[in-house]
Parts: C-alpha cells; structure tokens; sequence
C-alpha cells in the first residue's frame, strides 16, 4: 500500500529505538515498583532530591506549578486532548486522531492498573502514588504530537529520535517538577509515570498501525482476502 509509510503514526525509521527505549523504560517502571511496593514513606532517592511532602514553592511559581497540575486533572486533559483530536480531524488524518485518544487512555489506565498493584502511598491517608498519572498523561500527550510531527515533516531516525525524546522530557519535567513541588507525589513516583508513557505510547501507535494497515484485498472474482 503506497500511502502506508505517509499515514503511519509509528514511523518505521523510529520503531526499532522507541521499542529498545520502551522495553528500558518498562523496566524501569516494573524495578521501581517492586522496590516501593506497599510503602508509606518517602524512599532515599527522594528524600535526597526533597522533601516531597513539603509544600515548597511559593508565589509566583505556585501559579505555575498548579497550571502545570491543571494539565493533568480531567478538565484540562480533556481539553489538550479534544483539540489534538479535532486538529487531527481537521487535517484528515484520522489515525492521527485514534493515537491521540488511544494513547492517553492506554497510558492513564497503564498508571490506575499499576497503582492498585503497587499499593505505595502519599501523605499516609490512602493516597496511591506510583506511578504519577499526571506526568504519564503529558508525557504520553507530548509523545504523540511529537511522533505525529515526526512523520509529518519526514524526520530521519536521528532527527525523530530525537524530537521525540526531547518532547518527553520537558513533558515529563514540567508536570514532575508541578506534582513533587505541590507535595502530590514522591518524585519516583514521577519517574515511573515518565518511563510508563515511554513504554505504552509507541507500543499503542504500534498496535494502531497494526489495526490500521491490516491488508485485506479481495481478489478480482470476489474470493476469499489475501491477508499479507
């Protein structure tokens, strides 16, 4: 299929470092996990990055942090999200705009799952914490405009790579740095959101190029598909 390479939302030049990246990543999210599973308390990482449970900014950067949080609250995901997908729409490419959807779904739901089965928890009242939804959800959004970009303009492995890895960082740092500073996370707790989105992400746009792109071509007599 001629348009397959145009339309895809994985380009092919990045699939083999997004999946080397995603599989460190996911890693990553499992080691972390298991190693503060059940816990209460600050672990030594954090404490020695700061003392997560304090509330340490103050005006005016506490208006920064709580905008960078609004980000991820239900109100303002969803609005990041409806204008991606009515962008996406608009510029007819709509397995663009599944990828939008479905990559911030995956990774939400990635985080709540991984939540319950870690059980680690904030402020001692109940308040699972790992990994951080929050910074998974920008940082998987970051990661979809970045891979949609990236094939758009016809960026190279380098170059793609790059412009992909680069949006999840300042992603992930902007609302990690938000989430530990208003005291809602540890900040392992916002590197295990950052590495859940690196390894969800590229596997769900993967899974929607797969769905997408399943060639069914009926032969000319009307026979059964020739599936390749």
């Amino acid at each position: 299929m001629t348009g397959r390479s145009v339309s895809a939302v994985l380009p092919r030049s990045l699939r083999v470092w997004l999946g080397l990246i995603a599989a460190l990543a996911a890693l990553v999210v499992g080691v972390v996990g298991v190693l503060y599973a059940g816990h209460s308390e600050p672990g030594r990482v954090d404490r020695w990055i700061i003392q997560p449970t304090a509330d340490s900014v103050r005006p005016p950067w506490r208006y920064v942090a709580l905008a960078t949080d609004f980000l991820g609250e239900p109100a303002g995901a969803a609005t990041l999200v409806v204008a991606a997908v009515t962008g996406c729409l608009l510029l007819r490419r709509p397995r663009a705009a599944v990828l939008v959807f479905a990559g911030v779904v995956m990774t939400v739901g990635t985080t709540t799952l991984l939540k319950s089965l870690v059980g680690r928890t904030i402020h001692g009242d109940g308040n699972l914490s790992y990994p951080s939804g929050h910074t998974a959800f920008l940082t998987a959004f970051a990661l979809v405009v970045a891979l949609l970009a990236s094939g758009r303009l016809g960026l190279g492995r380098t170059a793609g790579t790059s412009l992909v890895l680069a949006a999840a960082l300042v992603a992930g740092a902007a609302m990690g740095w938000a989430q530990v500073a208003l005291g809602a996370h540890y900040p392992t707790d916002v590197l295990g959101g950052w590495c859940t989105a690196l390894a969800v992400t590229p596997a769900t746009a993967w899974l929607v190029d797969r769905m997408a792109d399943w060639p069914v071509e009926w032969t000319a007599d009307g026979g059964q598909p020739e599936r390749r």
